[in-house]
């Protein structure tokens, strides 16, 4: 019988899906955060994960990206209140395949779900394709971003980064030459644009730029759009020595 599977600490919701699920005809288990979460999508292999983006020892976007890393095929949803298209491209660009924002209609969730095990052609059975874990990265000059590993280098040495500072760094190279408002970054990194002061971007800003610009007055790869917010340096423009 296919199964489906959550990851997500809210337990109304586990109880919903649940719900949905046996109506449905699906067999279901769940997970309540990110460790309990891909110990259990090893031992259950399910034909569908839905994922929460905020999870209490993890992110969302960590688990899908590990799992792909894995080479598992499983289709995965994010479910969040995080309806923002920054968060949506960070989630599809780990790998994921689908993204329905809270609230939503359970008739929805079923058709998405339907849609999904009727592409991936399930037989009751994760198919899998072993491949060595891998990490994304970006990189523009000397300076070198690893997703996920909350690592960054600049000239091939490590850089120490807040992880905070780290999520600032990696939601501009999520779309590298794109400018990011800074209610988009105080969204990703603080989890809602009214939860800290926005001076706080340009202070996390300035702390970045001293660590990884040679003259942090003269920023290369960290660049502010006046009135606009902020962007990382595109690699092809930067290269070309266009960039600004």
């Amino acid at each position: 019988m296919t199964k489906i599977m959550l990851i997500d600490d809210d337990e109304s919701l586990q109880v919903l899906i649940g719900q949905i699920a046996e109506r449905d005809g699906y067999e279901y288990c769940c997970a309540a955060n990110g460790a309990e979460g891909l110990s259990m999508l090893r031992a259950e292999r399910p034909d569908f994960l839905i994922l929460d983006v905020m999870l209490p020892d993890t992110n969302g976007y960590d688990i899908c990206e590990t799992i792909r890393g894995e080479g598992r095929k499983i289709p995965i949803m994010f479910l969040s209140a995080k309806g923002d298209i920054v968060d949506k491209s960070i989630g599809f660009k780990m790998g994921a395949d689908d993204y329905l924002v809270k609230p939503f209609q359970p008739e929805e969730l079923s058709l998405r779900v339907r849609a999904h095990l009727r592409r991936k052609g399930s037989s009751g059975e994760e198919e899998r394709t072993p491949a060595p874990k891998k990490h994304r990265s970006y990189q523009v000059g000397d300076l070198e971003l690893m997703f996920g590993r909350y690592e960054v280098r600049l000239k091939g040495k490590p850089v120490s980064l807040s992880s905070r500072e780290f999520e600032l760094l990696e939601l501009l190279a999520s779309d590298p030459g794109s400018v990011f408002t800074r209610d988009q970054i105080m969204e990703h990194v603080w989890g809602d644009k009214d939860a800290t002061d926005p001076n706080s971007v340009t202070v996390f800003v300035r702390k970045i730029r001293e660590k990884i610009e040679e003259d942090p007055s003269k920023p290369r790869y960290l660049i502010t759009v006046w009135r606009v917010g902020y962007k990382i340096a595109d690699r092809a423009l930067f290269e070309s020595g266009t960039e600004s």
